[in-house]
């Protein structure tokens, strides 16, 4: 009986576990206008599943990527990764948060190469990880080779979010 006491707690220890593990972020009311802020590590699913951010199937749906930038992009962002730090109740993020998503989908890069972080209007994301990558602004687009930080994008593009990638990596490749 002492065996099988163990064994359940352990599995619930389990799932615990992998709850924690699903939820890296936490939620609050925002006390500026009463939208959800997500503070913590996010992803573009947890985004578009989100009933209250319709910013951001909506900036998906209308955004039209220029497609020769995207054929320049789709080979060479791949060797490297994004960091993205974003705040749901920032206008920026609204705009270029969904924009990105269609442009890294159309440019078939690997989503598993994008970590993201909400931040609060305080630009925390906890753990003292904003410090880490040096945030001021949102939404900042982070481009790494490795550990190595090539670029980034703080708060709006010059030309286009695909455009603007791709010049960081082809400077980058340059130097």
């Amino acid at each position: 009986m002492r065996k099988l006491a163990i064994i359940a707690l352990s599995m619930m220890s389990m799932n615990t576990q992998a709850q924690v593990k699903i939820n890296h972020f936490i939620t609050s009311k925002d006390s500026v206008d009463g939208g959800l802020i997500f503070k913590g590590e996010l992803d573009f699913p947890i985004l578009n599943t989100e009933p209250t951010f319709d910013w951001f199937k909506k900036g998906v749906a209308e955004y039209k990527p220029n497609t020769a930038d995207i054929k320049k992009l789709d080979p060479a962002l791949k060797q490297y990764s994004l960091v993205v730090v974003m705040g749901t109740w920032c206008d920026d993020s609204h705009n270029l948060v969904p924009k990105l998503y269609k442009v890294l989908s159309d440019a078939n890069y690997p989503l598993s190469q994008v970590t993201m972080f909400g931040v609060d209007r305080a630009k925390a994301i906890g753990e003292g990880r904003e410090k880490t990558y040096n945030i001021t602004y949102v939404p900042a687009i982070i481009v790494f080779d490795g550990t190595k930080e090539i670029g980034r994008i703080t708060e709006s593009v010059q030309t286009s979010i695909e455009a603007d990638l791709f010049a960081i990596i082809d400077k980058y490749k340059k130097n």
